[in-house]
């Protein structure tokens, strides 16, 4: 059985990630892929941290993990990097923030035959940065529908089904091939893309709910805030290069925050726009106040109906400024206005 087991090569971009690459790299030893038919790299963007040291422990240790530098430091420049070095039959892309249940590379291999697919990838559980409430309700925030739509890898599926990307993939090795690679003016948002050119070249992507990573989400509400912010900005700036990697899903946050802004401004001119705005905002807290109250309820813990909704307008408007900051990118960026992005 396991000489008719295919070569997978899993690639791991990594930066400044001494906090969690040994969990990560741990969950990958203990997936039950045969170790003779895996090689793993970890590529590491010029880290500052711990990073590279510790990776190198587990290098010495395990002859088929590698080490790789990435001097332009990006995920899509690793994502090349890994892929070049590659030998085997399967890419899976693996993110060191990560880490994974012991029959993921197994499941994505039987996934990937079992459906034709290109591409497989599963859910991704959310965890606490931390152990403070505030991380908690957090990583319960992104799991919700209220706080990530549709995305499927996130808010999970019943069973396995068709999407429009997933959180890192397994990819059949000549995808690469036919679609090229990864696209390195993209520092977000690269998978998106990549998945996108996939399915218009009649490629098929997978998720399956029993292939399960649990993800350290960020621990406070200002580096969520961040995040957001930077997750936002890199849904609309690709149209710099004329990429378009959202869904309608991903411009709900911009529409949001530009009604707010709107009526918040018109409200000072207008009186009726002033009860615009206060229905507009009324009828949010609700929404949120109720997906709160379920979600408190759900995980008997009365403090996540106050907490959640903080989680939420923090999610919603970080994303939703991101995306006006990717616009006016774009903006300068046609204007040839030397703009750093």
């Amino acid at each position: 059985m396991k000489n008719s087991l295919l070569f997978v090569s899993v690639i791991i971009p990594a930066r400044n990630e001494e906090a969690y690459i040994a969990k990560c790299l741990d969950s990958i030893l203990k997936n039950d892929y045969p170790k003779e038919k895996l090689e793993v790299f970890i590529i590491d963007g010029m880290s500052i941290d711990g990073t590279k040291d510790i990776a190198s422990k587990y290098a010495k240790k395990h002859s088929f993990v590698n080490i790789l530098e990435n001097p332009k430091k990006t995920t899509p420049a690793a994502m090349n990097l890994g892929i070049k070095a590659a030998k085997g039959e399967f890419i899976m892309k693996m993110d060191a923030h990560t880490v994974y249940e012991e029959d993921y590379i197994s499941k994505c291999v039987q996934y990937s035959k079992e459906y034709g697919a290109d591409n497989v990838g599963g859910i991704l559980v959310s965890l606490p940065g931390n152990d403070t409430f505030v991380a908690k309700a957090i990583a319960l925030g992104l799991m919700q529908k209220f706080g990530s739509g549709n995305s499927y890898f996130r808010v999970g599926a019943k069973e396995p089904r068709e999407v429009d990307t997933v959180a890192f993939g397994c990819f059949k090795r000549e995808v690469f091939e036919r679609i090229g690679m990864y696209n390195e003016n993209l520092a977000r948002s690269q998978d998106m893309e990549l998945n996108q050119r996939l399915r218009k070249a009649g490629g098929k992507i997978v998720l399956a709910p029993d292939i399960v990573g649990y993800y350290y989400a960020e621990p406070t509400f200002a580096s969520f805030f961040r995040h957001n912010i930077l997750d936002g900005i890199w849904t609309t700036y690709p149209l710099a290069f004329r990429i378009r990697v959202f869904s309608l899903r991903h411009l709900v946050p911009l529409v949001f925050v530009i009604t707010l802004v709107t009526l918040a401004i018109g409200s000072f001119y207008s009186s009726t726009l002033f009860l615009g705005l206060l229905a507009f905002v009324i009828i949010y807290l609700l929404a949120s106040l109720f997906v709160s109250i379920v979600t408190a309820a759900r995980e008997k813990d009365i403090r996540y109906t106050y907490i959640l909704p903080i989680v939420f307008a923090i999610r919603h408007i970080g994303y939703g400024i991101g995306s006006i900051i990717g616009l006016w990118k774009v903006l300068v960026f046609k204007l040839n206005l030397g703009y750093n992005t």
